[in-house]
């Protein structure tokens, strides 16, 4: 027995005709596919295991971001994997962030581990909402995270950036230096962990 399909009810003449059916079962898909792209979704996860891979050296040098998610106490991500700028100083990662921003918070938390992703894979946050997960295929490892007092570092981390990104650091500069000093933004070190698996 052939049942109607909905193309066969919602048409006239052969052609699809938008009726409160047709548009309840695209809403519905359209719901479905929003609530496969939220977090809590199992991410497919790539990551440097003891011995298996080198750290990508030349991409971490060239790179201009990194994709870094702190690790919760049972060692899994957080949902955070916002794409930032970095500095590739003394063989470890160095960013800057916003005191009140996840990643300083989740330090100040005891949250040390992370895992970093490398290369440019676009905004991780999507304009209509939804996440670009292209990141997850990139290099990747664990990394423990360490606050940085030292105040030549931000010196340095700003020679790097004003290389990398030539156009964009004049509106940050300032900022940075100054948040740094006051202490409304923080200096993170990611060294890389070559002992840690999941």
């Amino acid at each position: 027995m052939n049942l109607p399909t909905l193309e066969s009810l919602d048409t006239v003449d052969g052609k699809a005709e938008w009726t409160r059916r047709r548009f309840l079962a695209r809403l519905g898909m359209a719901a479905f596919g929003l609530a496969w792209t939220l977090p809590g979704r199992p991410r497919p996860l790539i990551a440097m295991q003891p011995g298996s891979a080198s750290l990508p050296i030349t991409l971490l040098e060239q790179s201009p971001f990194v994709y870094i998610s702190p690790l919760l106490r049972d060692g899994q991500e957080s949902s955070c994997h916002a794409e930032l700028w970095y500095a590739w100083i003394d063989d470890s990662i160095v960013v800057t962030v916003a005191r009140d921003r996840w990643k300083a918070t989740a330090l100040a938390r005891g949250l040390n581990g992370a895992r970093i992703w490398v290369g440019d894979h676009g905004r991780w946050k999507r304009m209509l909402g939804g996440h670009n997960d292209d990141f997850l295929e990139a290099p990747n490892f664990f990394a423990k995270a360490e606050q940085v007092g030292d105040p030549e570092m931000i010196e340095r981390l700003l020679t790097v950036y004003s290389k990398k990104y030539p156009g964009e650091i004049a509106k940050w500069r300032d900022l940075m230096r100054t948040g740094n000093a006051d202490g409304s933004r923080i200096m993170i070190r990611y060294q890389p962990d070559r002992g840690a698996s999941q």
